[in-house]
Parts: structure tokens; C-alpha cells; sequence
């Protein structure tokens, strides 16, 4: 039986101008992100894969090819269906936690289901069974400045977690933690991907990490290739 897909681009292309000078960074794309895959997108820095993922996520608009997310074509949305199908449909994870400096952990992870909707004190929570769940339950109230990067980035991936979204997209999620931290990051992503059975689309330069996915895309002059 097929696995409904999430996300779907169509000879999707990308290219900058600079100075009058074209430049294509992705190539006719076509790419197709079911419920529960786990893929790794590999390259080399400034092939793309940033902008890849930018796209996918509706964070970015094609210069050619489209993306669809659950079947709708978001380049066709409205700024604000496109903002409410981002937050009910996909959860975003980077290298830097970009957690807000002035609130805490558990405010920082209740902020998305307050923004679709949920009353505070329910979105609060869900924000602390979540963080429990990754190991932050004696954090809740320290602000990021108070946590360690491992520590934030546990808090961030419960952010991009806490609407139960479909499909997560992680941009070198374990990028400057330590070996050490980066692996239990990742085992704690792979283990919300089986429990939630959230697709997961990650992009990364770190082999081990792409061996440990069901498929690995390589990224090379603006083309795809499995």
C-alpha cells in the first residue's frame, strides 16, 4: 500500500541573479516525501541543499517547477494559508536552534500551537510532555541562554515537533554539537520519526548520520541523484 505523500516538487529549479549574471543552483528537480520516509540529501557546501530544503518547506519560491504540500500547490496559496499549512503540516529544525532569547523552554515549544490556535495553558502543556520526552523535564524554565547547545537543540527539535506536523525538515540538525551530543540528537529524531511517524528529510554533510536514513539523494552541480 503507498504511503500518502507529503511533499512533492516538479522540476523544480532555482537560480540568482547577481550583477546580471544567472546563476542555477537546482536543476529540474523531482522529488517526492511520503508519510514516515526518512531521507538524507548529501552535497558538498553551496550546492544547494539549504535552498532545496527552503523550497520544499515553502520558505523559498522557484524560479521554474512547483511544490506541492498534501496536494496543494503552495505557490498558489495565500501568505496566510501558506503560513497555516507550514504550521499544521511541517515542523523546521537548523543548525542554530533560533529558540527566542527572551522566554523559556517550555514557552519557547508552546509558542506554535498558541500561534494555530491551542489556549495557552493546553499549548503549555503539551510543550512540557514533549520536553520531558526529550530529556529537558528539569528545564523548563531556564531560557536558552541558560541551557547548553545540546540542550537547546533538544528544545528546538520539541518545537519543531509540538504540532505533530507530517513531515520534519532538519538542516544540519547536529552540525555544531559534539560527536557525542550529535548522535543522541539524532537517535532521539529517528525514535519521534517511529513513534510519530513523522517523514523526515534531512539535509547533512555527515555520512554516518546519511547511512543511518532509508535514502540517500546526493546533490551535484543543481542535480539530484539517488
Amino acid at each position: 500500500m503507498t504511503k500518502p505523500a507529503v511533499i512533492k516538487c516538479s522540476q523544480l529549479t532555482k537560480r540568482f541573479s547577481d550583477g546580471g549574471l544567472e546563476t542555477d543552483v537546482l536543476n529540474d528537480i523531482n522529488l517526492t516525501i511520503n508519510k514516515g520516509d526518512k531521507l538524507a540529501i548529501v552535497g558538498s557546501s553551496g550546492s544547494g541543499k539549504s535552498t532545496l530544503l527552503h523550497l520544499l518547506g515553502g520558505l523559498d519560491v522557484p524560479s521554474n517547477g512547483k511544490v506541492e504540500i498534501h496536494g496543494q500547490d503552495i505557490n498558489a496559496l495565500s501568505v496566510n494559508d501558506l503560513s497555516k499549512l507550514r504550521n499544521q503540516s511541517l515542523g523546521f529544525v537548523y543548525q542554530f536552534h533560533h529558540l527566542l532569547p527572551e522566554f523559556t523552554a517550555v514557552e519557547n515549544v508552546a509558542i506554535p500551537l498558541v500561534i494555530g490556535g491551542t489556549s495557552p495553558k493546553d499549548a503549555q502543556q503539551q510543550a512540557e510532555e514533549l520536553l520531558i520526552k526529550v530529556g529537558l523535564g528539569h528545564r523548563l524554565s531556564h531560557k536558552p541562554s541558560e541551557l547548553s547547545g545540546g540542550e537547546r537543540q533538544r528544545a528546538a527539535l520539541a518545537r519543531a515537533l509540538i504540532t505533530q506536523p507530517d513531515c520534519l525538515l532538519a538542516d544540519e540538525p547536529t552540525g555544531n554539537l559534539d560527536h557525542r551530543t550529535a548522535q543522541a540528537i539524532f537517535d532521539l529524531i529517528l525514535e519521534l520519526n517511529e513513534t510519530l511517524g513523522t517523514a523526515l528529510v534531512i539535509v547533512t554533510h555527515d555520512t554516518e548520520l546519511a547511512s543511518r536514513m532509508d535514502k540517500t539523494f546526493n546533490l551535484l552541480d543543481g542535480n539530484l541523484s539517488h
